[in-house]
């Protein structure tokens, strides 16, 4: 099989230790490349080239960090069929959805921050004639960037680019469940000429290698993306040691439909933010809200479509839904299927595993899952399943409605569907979410803020929001 290596001084290594992991094939079940078990020996070895990296690379000229990172994306395009099908392979969603998303939107992270960073200002305050104030805001230094496995180029790009551009040196680690394209990645930087020391990339499970990069006192920053539960934990480790926490963390998030909407576009779009990526996506809106006057129509429509979903081989452009992750998200997923029938609700279609047959018979696919009956403050309610599951549940008022979207300790987005802006502004306004998304879903502008409130994060990432995160301003008062 094939070992993925940790890419560290600009070379790509063994772990100290020598020890490996499986990596699975989701839509097969079977181990397909082995990926390094590394410790903090492999961290200490990252830590030390990347600050003896830090003094050239935070003094290199934006433009020439501009290059370099615009190179890599270059390469992104250049490899884009490669690293579309070493996605799919190594997640489990669909070939086109690798195709249409995940490597695009990885190309256009390296592009927006390559150039953001020439564009990236700071302040200066005048006190008319007694002094000025001025800001400088200058890379942190070494930084942590730990991203997850529902899209992995996409979201690991998303990370290291704002941190490249801005002068830090990076320590990043990519999940362990899907490693492929961040191992990939590593031999466009090498190809692209990224200095030495500048990016380097350990492998390695989260308790392990993840912990030692959380707690090395070198790390002056540490950027998230995962469970609410380990955002937890990282915060603990951190917060004491003054590191700047970026954390975007789990979701349960509400879409509103209103009896005004447009009712074809709030179904059709309703069934993406429901099952894209397998549900697989922290936006995904999986407690589906309707007004009690066309609840009938909608459930009996959104239904309909969603049974008529494929599920099965990744590289059949004709199914909708891939396989789930892991074994052990695949379990996860079903055990709350099970335990929304004792709560009392009513599965109107899917609830069951897959099995397409032939080389995927033993893969780990479900099929795409509604649930009625359930009351808001359930478990199936208010705890994030992340995967192929949604409720539904009729409302009659506004306040009603938004008693419910409240209810979880998540707060990261929501979807409003109605034609009366009026009211979409109104409920806008009430709902406990860091995105909101009026009439549409996962429509993204790179520049806006991005993040949510409560348990679904701290801070935010996106154009300069995450420059500003990986520098410190720096006041400079010149009296006149």
């Amino acid at each position: 099989m094939q070992k993925i290596k940790n890419y560290i001084n600009g070379e790509l290594i063994e772990p100290v230790g020598k020890k490996y992991l499986n990596n699975y094939n989701p839509a097969t079940g079977k181990a397909y490349s082995l990926i390094p078990d590394s410790d903090e020996k492999d961290v200490q070895r990252a830590v030390d080239v990347a600050e003896a990296a830090f003094p050239k690379w935070s003094h290199t000229s934006k433009e020439e960090r501009s290059k370099v990172m615009m190179k890599i994306a270059d390469l992104i395009d250049e490899n884009f069929e490669k690293l579309a099908v070493a996605e799919s392979t190594d997640h489990g969603k669909p070939i086109w959805l690798a195709k249409m998303v995940d490597i695009p939107r990885a190309s256009a992270n390296m592009r927006f921050y390559a150039t953001g960073i020439l564009h990236f200002a700071s302040e200066a305050h005048s006190m008319e004639d007694s002094a000025i104030n001025y800001t400088l805001r200058e890379p942190i230094g070494v930084v942590g960037c730990i991203s997850p496995w529902n899209f992995p180029l996409y979201l690991f790009t998303w990370k290291i680019a704002p941190a490249l551009a801005s002068g830090c040196t990076v320590i990043a680690k990519p999940t362990e469940i899907t490693p492929m394209t961040a191992y990939l990645f590593s031999e466009l930087c090498i190809e692209a000429g990224l200095p030495k020391g500048v990016l380097n990339i350990v492998h390695g499970l989260g308790s392990k290698a993840g912990a030692a990069i959380v707690s090395h006192s070198k790390i002056s920053a540490i950027s998230f993306t995962g469970g609410t539960k380990t955002g937890a934990e990282i915060a603990r480790t951190a917060a004491p040691m003054f590191k700047k926490l970026s954390l975007e963390l789990g979701g349960k998030n509400p879409n509103i439909i209103f009896a005004d909407c447009n009712f074809d576009n709030a179904v059709k779009t309703s069934l993406n933010s429901s099952f894209s990526n397998q549900g697989e996506i922290c936006l995904c809106g999986s407690r589906i809200f309707i007004e009690k006057p066309i609840y009938e129509k909608f459930k009996t429509e959104f239904v309909a479509k969603t049974k008529a979903m494929k599920v099965g081989n990744p590289s059949d452009d004709s199914n909708k839904l891939g396989a789930i992750v892991s074994k052990q998200h695949f379990e996860k997923i079903l055990s709350y299927i099970e335990l929304a029938k004792k709560e009392g609700g009513k599965i109107l279609c899917g609830g069951n595993a897959v099995k397409p047959g032939e080389e995927f018979s033993n893969g780990w696919f479900i099929e795409p899952t509604v649930i009625e009956g359930l009351s808001y403050d359930c478990r199936t309610n208010q705890e994030e399943i992340f995967g192929p599951v949604v409720t539904l549940t009729p409302f009659e008022t506004e306040e009603e409605v938004l008693k419910y979207a409240n209810s979880t300790v998540y707060g990261l987005s929501a979807t409003i569907w109605t034609e009366n802006l009026t009211r979409a502004h109104r409920m806008a306004a009430k709902i406990q979410s860091g995105i909101i998304w009026i009439n549409c879903w996962l429509v993204r502008d790179l520049r806006t803020p991005f993040g949510g409130m409560k348990g679904s994060g701290v801070g935010r990432e996106g154009g300069f929001e995450a420059l500003r995160f990986f520098t410190e301003p720096k006041n400079v008062c010149v009296k006149l």
